[in-house]
């Protein structure tokens, strides 16, 4: 965001006033729409381009190539995401640029093998501390959640406030079936890892094959890794 721009903070009555808005529109009217009411400053995008990264990644590169994505670099990607994210970059021509943790912050959990022991702490320093600081600066984080993917994903609306800033999902109520269509119709390159049964993606230590979100940090408990609670 630069000196211009002023985080903006909305009311429950704003917020309900662009549910109601946007709730009718397609997924790329939502992201067309975002730049007649939101400062292309104001926005942040983030993506861990991962299995279903391509489509989001797209409508916002044929709707606003100036938009910066935001790539959480946990150190701990899998080398297919890493090839991924930089075949996707040159493809829809991205602004990309890396977040991490503070460097002894991530040494901590490499040698203390955090993942293995408190998974939501690892999270915590590697994925939610270095996007918080982002946070302050933006009025708007958009996101690629989709409804199908989660019990708590279910729960949300297109637009909600959440810990200080305003969250947007274009793709909350695209169908599973709608996200396939949209990947065959405008062939999007798949992340190499879901031909060997992967199809959520996150670190190397904590993803097995898995449908849906089963692989995710090896059958524990946990669903989500904290960004989005």
């Amino acid at each position: 965001m630069n000196n211009t721009t002023t985080k903006r903070i909305f009311s429950d009555e704003e917020i309900g006033a662009l549910n109601d808005r946007y709730r009718k529109l397609s997924s790329e009217q939502r992201i067309t729409e975002l730049y007649k009411d939101f400062e292309l400053d104001e926005i942040m995008l983030t993506s861990s381009f991962a299995a279903t990264s391509a489509l989001l990644l797209k409508l916002f590169s044929d709707i606003n190539k100036k938009q910066l994505v935001y790539f959480i670099d946990t150190g701990f990607h899998f080398k297919e995401t890493l090839i991924y994210k930089e075949y996707l970059t040159q493809l829809y021509d991205l602004n990309v640029e890396n977040v991490q943790a503070e460097n002894f912050k991530h040494e901590f959990t490499v040698k203390d093998e955090t993942w293995k022991k408190d998974p939501n702490y690892c999270c915590t320093l590697n994925k939610v501390e270095p996007i918080s600081a982002l946070k302050e600066t933006h009025t708007l984080w958009v996101s690629g959640l989709m409804s199908w993917q989660s019990d708590h994903r279910k729960s949300l609306d297109i637009f909600e406030q959440r810990n200080g800033i305003l969250k947007f999902y274009p793709l909350l109520d695209l169908t599973r079936d709608e996200r396939e269509n949209f990947i065959h119709d405008h062939h999007l390159p798949f992340h190499p890892l879901i031909s060997k049964g992967y199809l959520s993606i996150g670190c190397s230590h904590c993803t097995k094959p898995g449908k849906g979100r089963d692989g995710r940090w090896n059958n524990n408990p946990k669903t989500e890794c904290g960004l989005h609670l």
